[in-house]
């Protein structure tokens, strides 16, 4: 028999998170929005809480979890905000994990405790500004010249890449060419600071505002020998493998995203009033409800399934892809109804629908559109 019920340390740590969100998020991250600033007390407070620590093990400073409960921990944030969710999921999906699955013993020693207090944030430096969805034609260079790598090339839309925290980018580069001359794909850990490493100024984005999400350029960048993350030449591989774990963890966003809107329409729908009674009385409201609240519980299904066959060590590509596309699409559709029920207050930045609203599309967008897992979907079918 199937039990999607929830065992008692995920419950825990749900609850937990929910609160967190409620109480401590929710009252102060509109201002941080509206500012466009990134809420350093609320990621050290979420430091503070393990968060960032969830999937790794306590020899390196973890929670000793696993990714099913970072995906919870990414849902009941989204509920709230889903500036802080990403810093969040893209600090421990993006900046963490690529070190610990792929990095040697020193580069985990050195770094992944700090990254698993939240006192620090990696980015991982993929995406350029040519590039997009064609995530193998990479022009980041990476010349090895004697014992160090000569970085030089641009990478564009990466977050957590600029905040007075963040610690490094993992960067893939093109450190060659194979002998059927494709290019050689590897990834190189470059630590904030490096000369000829710079960070532009925040991109002015339609949402997520309270994170920080920036351009970067290598000129002649020097990084030691011993900053090659993984094998050379499996650059490509490892990304892939960071990519379907990510989409997960984003569909978990997407989720939480969906069901924010759910909760604020019941509430709102039970307070407003038109022609003498309260909205939610009026079946065009309630079949509204109804249907957002029946896409984000299929959603969560498609992203439970997809954590599970993760965990158990089954090939999950595919239902990655389809949790990802599901629960992005699901995001979009309920942010557009709850902007639609709430009415000239859903256009308001005052009322957390108007950012919900604002924050939905990237979800069809970042790591992976909505075209590209159509694409693996339909792949995985042996189309």
């Amino acid at each position: 028999m199937l039990d999607f019920r929830l065992d008692e340390e995920y419950e825990a740590l749900r609850k937990t998170v929910e609160e967190f969100a409620r109480e401590e998020v929710a009252p102060v991250i509109g201002g941080f929005y509206e500012r466009e600033e990134f809420p350093h007390d609320i990621v050290a407070k979420m430091g503070r809480m393990g968060l960032f620590g969830l999937p790794f093990p306590e020899e390196f400073g973890g929670m000793g979890g696993d990714y099913f409960a970072l995906c919870l921990a990414l849902e009941e944030l989204a509920r709230v905000d889903s500036s802080v969710a990403i810093t969040l999921e893209a600090g421990v999906s993006l900046g963490a994990m690529p070190l610990f699955r792929f990095g040697s013993d020193e580069q985990k020693r050195q770094w992944l405790p700090k990254l698993c207090a939240g006192e620090a944030l990696g980015a991982f430096g993929l995406t350029e500004p040519g590039g997009g969805s064609d995530a193998g034609a990479l022009r980041t260079t990476a010349r090895l010249d004697g014992d160090e790598w000569v970085l030089n090339g641009t990478k564009a839309f990466i977050t957590n890449s600029g905040t007075d925290i963040t610690a490094l980018v993992t960067v893939a580069a093109v450190t060659g060419r194979k002998d059927d001359g494709r290019p050689e794909i590897s990834a190189v850990l470059v630590p904030s600071g490096t000369p000829g490493f710079s960070v532009s100024k925040k991109y002015s984005k339609v949402g997520w505002n309270a994170s920080d999400t920036r351009e970067l350029s290598f000129q002649d960048c020097r990084v030691p020998a011993a900053n090659l993350v993984g094998e050379r030449g499996r650059g490509y591989a490892q990304f892939l493998q960071t990519l379907d774990e990510g989409r997960v963890a984003i569909a978990a966003l997407g989720v939480g995203l969906a069901q924010g809107c759910v909760d604020e329409c019941v509430k709102y729908a039970r307070e407003r009033e038109a022609f003498g009674h309260p909205i939610g009385q009026y079946q065009a409201i309630r079949f509204k409800i109804a249907d957002m609240e029946a896409r984000v519980h299929t959603a969560r299904l498609a992203y439970y399934q997809a954590a599970s066959k993760m965990l158990r060590g089954e090939p999950f590509k595919r239902e990655a892809a389809i949790a990802k596309l599901v629960s992005s699409e699901t995001a979009v559709d309920n942010a557009r109804e709850a902007a639609q029920i709430f009415g000239g207050y859903g256009f308001m930045n005052e009322y957390p629908v108007g950012r919900f609203y604002r924050d939905a599309k990237i979800l069809e967008i970042g790591e992976g559109t909505s075209e590209v897992q159509r694409m693996l979907i339909a792949r995985e079918l042996g189309l």
